[in-house]
């Protein structure tokens, strides 16, 4: 942690404003987290952002820096050059925090639960200052998705790699274990997904934007199977969003109506895309983690009564 204090003087002057004039590249929302959590105090307690700083106060400013709890990253890298990265995300690690401040100040992803994004910042911190975007983010997995992602780590690289997934490039593979048995061992779901007015919830919508997935059936369960899927699109939620309009939503998928499970079973296994340096047809693969395995074989032996 890093300790700064200062004495107020002046007219009145909201507390998140002055932290955000003292801070070093502090966004508006960063300050007003750092206060929500305790971080910054004024006379050694703890006030809202809105709070007006009088002549005299005294501010400390606590600012949160890696440590061990935000430890762990190279344990994720399968591979990494000059140019990328290429890690395994384990199931219930977000990529990054809700609140955007990290991407202005990507030390503000220290504060609250580590992070893909914090990890990553503890482990490379010079890739906070070589002109990158968002810490070389190029793609995201949702939370509860484990598997495989590309991190750049040069602009170039960023560029080139952020294309090749707006381009449809990129070649993705998942894994994911469905309820019921599709009725077809392969198909293709052709159906636009958005948010439509008055829905919290992106869903298979005919005024969202296009969105295709192929998939075909693996291994039959007694009453569930489990999918390769090839997502063509890069739609928000588009697998499990899919999965549910063909009315087999993901096992372990709370949002779409997935049954209950441990963890939810859908895994980027297989990524084929151009190397952004050498420009030659690479393959990155994430065989499936033992806890998808074992949700899986309970699944495909216990039916749902």
């Amino acid at each position: 942690m890093k300790k700064s204090k200062f004495t107020y003087s002046g007219t009145p002057l909201r507390l998140d404003v002055f932290i955000t004039e003292k801070g070093e590249n502090f966004s508006r929302g960063y300050s007003r987290s750092l206060i929500e959590e305790g971080l910054a105090t004024v006379n050694g307690k703890k006030k809202k952002p809105a709070y007006l700083l009088a002549p005299g106060d005294s501010v400390q400013i606590t600012v949160p820096q890696a440590g061990a709890r935000q430890a762990g990253f190279d344990d994720l890298v399968l591979f990494e050059d000059k140019s990328l990265l290429a890690i395994e995300k384990p199931a219930g690690l977000a990529v990054h925090p809700n609140a955007a401040n990290w991407e202005i100040n990507p030390s503000s992803a220290l504060i609250g639960e580590p992070t893909l994004i914090s990890l990553l910042f503890t482990a490379r911190p010079a890739m906070a200052k070589c002109g990158l975007e968002r810490l070389g983010m190029v793609h995201r997995l949702d939370r509860d998705t484990s598997g495989l992602m590309l991190i750049a780590k040069t602009p170039e690289a960023q560029g080139r790699l952020s294309a090749g997934f707006r381009d449809r490039l990129m070649d993705k593979t998942y894994l994911g274990a469905v309820g019921g048995i599709p009725k077809n061992r392969k198909g293709t779901i052709d159906a636009p997904i958005g948010r439509a007015t008055g829905f919290k919830k992106i869903k298979v919508w005919e005024f969202g934007r296009d969105a295709i997935t192929d998939y075909k059936i693996k291994e039959r369960g007694a009453d569930c199977a489990l999918l390769e899927i090839h997502p063509k699109t890069g739609r928000t939620n588009q697998i499990r969003i899919h999965m549910e309009y063909m009315g087999h939503p993901i096992i372990g998928d709370r949002l779409y109506g997935g049954r209950p499970a441990a963890r939810m079973l859908l895994h980027s296994t297989k990524l084929v895309f151009n190397h952004p340096l050498t420009g030659k047809r690479t393959t990155f693969e994430s065989p499936l983690p033992p806890g998808f395995k074992k949700v899986w074989k309970e699944a495909k032996r216990n039916p749902v009564t």
